[in-house]
């Protein structure tokens, strides 16, 4: 049954693309829970989310699975339009319709990252234009991971971007700052994912807030029994376990990764590790850990989808090693640490923050492979101080669950933007509203 309402709705911009295949629609499945929680907290949600004619990657699931977790979530798609020339065709008419949507919105939030094709920072400017107030969403300083991008490391063997992306970087990452910068300005609400964002662009808001933006339920949160048993089995002398989850890209530092592990195999460490996920530096990953005789000690099993083969991975290991290059709050340190997993790793304010309280786990200078590959050996040798870590770990990391952090969103927004003029609307299931036509071209 259809029902009217005329309770307070959300309009907000999600860059994780929507994949049009084969007449099926895909979604993330972490969008869906996102959404799924954003409208525990509105009565309506209506989401912008660019739209890709490619087959969905691992982890995308179909949209018409979850007309019931999304009955109050109404989906707007909008063109992907990152070339110039997409962008200016497609300009004019996505002008309109986001304008129409900010005119019957309540509250609006819009994550921003990018340039051409940003429709996120165009919302922004819109809803200055209108005289609207909003909330701005961001998780990375995305102007200084293009700048990076253009960056050539001093061993032309490391380097793993092409001249394309370096002249990218080049060309687009002063403009992206001063668009970032723009946004921000202009912003009620200040909505900054990690200490890393915060840091970054406190300074041009006039409400900046500190939030956080995970997955993880209360119950995927290591249980005291298992947290116990995980404490005695450290304390065996059995290889260490060391993992990363996520994107094996320049950005996440893949090749400083398995430098780490080719210098621990000199330390004598003995060790197993892991890398889930799939990316464009894997092969060159497993031919450094083939070169270094690494391979019965190394895994890289590339995406899992299973969530849940995920969570026991992350519990099952002793410490959770990454080193990340850009300015980014990335949710995997804090999966680690709500599965009772030491983060250590390069230096940054997110991670910093992260284990602030209980102190987690360690960190070492940006770029530092020799002090990091100390510090793990280390902490291998006094297993002891290994499982005072780890339980410190599950301390840092019990406050954060996906429930929590969305309701904190929800409240700041509700809190410090001005309801707009409410309008009535027909909700009960959701909502796809045009055709795909533009996404097929």
């Amino acid at each position: 049954m259809t029902r009217t309402t005329t309770g307070p709705n959300l309009l907000i911009y999600a860059p994780v693309p929507l994949h049009l295949f084969e007449d099926t629609l895909y979604i993330e499945r972490q969008a869906v829970n996102g959404l799924h929680l954003w409208a525990r907290h509105f009565d309506q949600v209506t989401v912008m989310m660019p739209v890709s004619a490619t087959a969905p990657p691992a982890g995308w699931v179909p949209l018409q699975n979850h007309q019931h977790a999304l009955s109050r979530v109404c989906i707007e798609p909008l063109p992907m339009a990152y070339r110039p020339d997409q962008f200016l065709r497609a300009l004019p008419q996505v002008l309109k319709r986001i304008r129409s949507l900010i005119a019957q919105a309540d509250y609006l939030s819009f994550a921003i990252g990018g340039l051409f094709g940003d429709w996120g920072s165009l919302s922004c400017l819109l809803a200055h234009q209108m005289q609207r107030p909003y909330a701005v969403w961001t998780d990375r300083v995305e102007s200084e991971v293009m700048r990076q991008s253009q960056e050539r490391p001093m061993d032309k063997a490391l380097d793993q971007t092409t001249w394309r992306s370096r002249l990218r970087g080049r060309l687009y990452h002063r403009p992206m700052a001063l668009l970032e910068k723009a946004v921000i300005q202009r912003a009620d609400l200040g909505l900054f994912h990690g200490a890393e964002t915060f840091q970054a662009f406190h300074g041009f808001c006039r409400n900046p807030q500190l939030v956080h933006d995970i997955h993880i339920a209360e119950e995927d949160h290591i249980s005291d029994k298992a947290l116990g048993e995980k404490v005695q089995d450290v304390a065996s002398q059995r290889p260490l376990r060391l993992i990363y989850t996520g994107r094996a890209e320049a950005m996440k530092g893949p090749i400083d990764w398995t430098t780490v592990l080719e210098r621990l195999n000199v330390l004598g460490v003995d060790f197993k590790a892991t890398w889930l996920g799939a990316g464009e530096a894997l092969p060159q990953m497993q031919a450094r850990i083939q070169r270094a005789g690494l391979a019965d000690r190394v895994e890289f099993p590339g995406f899992v989808e299973d969530r849940a083969a995920v969570l026991q991975a992350l519990r099952q290991a002793d410490i959770f090693m990454f080193c990340h290059k850009t300015p980014e709050s990335p949710r995997c340190l804090i999966e680690a640490l709500t599965c009772g997993t030491p983060i250590l790793g390069y230096d940054g304010a997110y991670a910093r923050d992260l284990i602030s309280a209980q102190g987690g786990g360690t960190l070492v200078a940006r770029g530092d492979t020799e002090a990091l590959a100390h510090r793990i050996a280390e902490l291998n040798a006094d297993r002891v101080a290994l499982a005072q870590r780890i339980t410190k770990a599950r301390a840092d990391g019990r406050p954060f669950s996906d429930a929590q952090v969305f309701a904190h969103r929800a409240e700041l927004i509700k809190h410090h933007l001005p309801v707009g003029p409410s309008k009535p609307r027909q909700t009960s299931k959701l909502v796809v509203t045009r055709d795909w036509d533009a996404a097929r071209n």
